[in-house]
């Protein structure tokens, strides 16, 4: 962000964005070849099922399963949101939000950590919880580095979009401090083991109200415009169709806010 002087005090300029870092540029090239798409049916679903469990059985992480998909009850729910994410039109990672409030507790970290989410979710907060983050094992180390933060951009503008309490997430050991260092998310109790994966999962919190607005700083590819979010995760009006991919809107957002 620039500066500006008021009365002998800095003030930062909110409306001009900072200077990419390095990281963040190559994220943004990413995005550049990228487009999101909601699966809701037929052979997107199929291919994400697929992706998951090739993902997730590549890392040890999951017995054979004899059909070769990955998938469970909690795909139909009314409040689930799975993604295809496409790179130069090829599927190359997958990802699946649940949009936790009272009225809707149906989620993967509800079977795990039910016990601790349905009273606040009782009291009025509200959770994203995305999980069967998947990427596909055969691409480049330097293709997978960029790839997590391109996935959970969808979450980020999940939280906004749903304007939620916290984002609660299942993940492994290895991941937390990934979880902590961008996010800022915080471990809630011990670990629970959780079916049919083959290690602990640690809950883990970003409140919104705290970390939502210096990760966007600190990561500007999370940006996104208020009609990228809508296209997401509105549900379309009666006869009208869902868009079937939608292009990141990051390096616009400031021209959209």
């Amino acid at each position: 962000m620039s500066m500006s002087l008021q009365a002998g005090v800095a003030i930062r300029d909110s409306s001009v964005p900072s200077p990419l870092t390095a990281f963040s540029r190559s994220v943004m090239d990413m995005l550049e070849r990228i487009e999101y798409r909601r699966c809701e049916s037929g052979e997107d679903l199929e291919a994400v099922y697929r992706l998951r469990y090739k993902a997730f059985h590549s890392h040890g992480l999951l017995d054979t399963i004899l059909d070769g998909k990955l998938v469970d009850h909690l795909d139909e729910t009314a409040n689930c949101y799975s993604f295809g994410i496409f790179m130069d039109g090829q599927l190359v990672s997958t990802v699946r939000l649940h949009h936790l409030t009272h009225a809707t507790p149906m989620a993967p970290i509800m079977t795990v950590f039910g016990d601790r989410l349905m009273p606040r979710l009782a009291a009025g907060d509200t959770f994203i919880d995305p999980s069967r983050l998947s990427i596909d094992p055969d691409l480049t180390s330097s293709a997978n580095r960029s790839l997590p933060y391109v996935t959970l951009r969808l979450a980020v503008m999940a939280n906004e979009y749903f304007d939620t309490t916290s984002c609660v997430s299942m993940i492994r050991a290895e991941h937390t401090a990934f979880y902590q260092r961008i996010f800022g998310s915080a471990a809630v109790g011990a670990p629970r083991l959780y079916p049919p994966f083959t290690m602990p999962i640690f809950l883990y919190e970003s409140r919104c109200d705290e970390n939502m607005q210096p990760t966007l700083e600190r990561f500007p590819f999370f940006h996104s415009t208020a009609g990228e979010r809508r296209m997401m995760f509105a549900k379309p009006a009666k006869g009208e169709l869902a868009p079937l991919t939608i292009l990141p809107t990051a390096k616009y957002w400031h021209q959209a806010a």
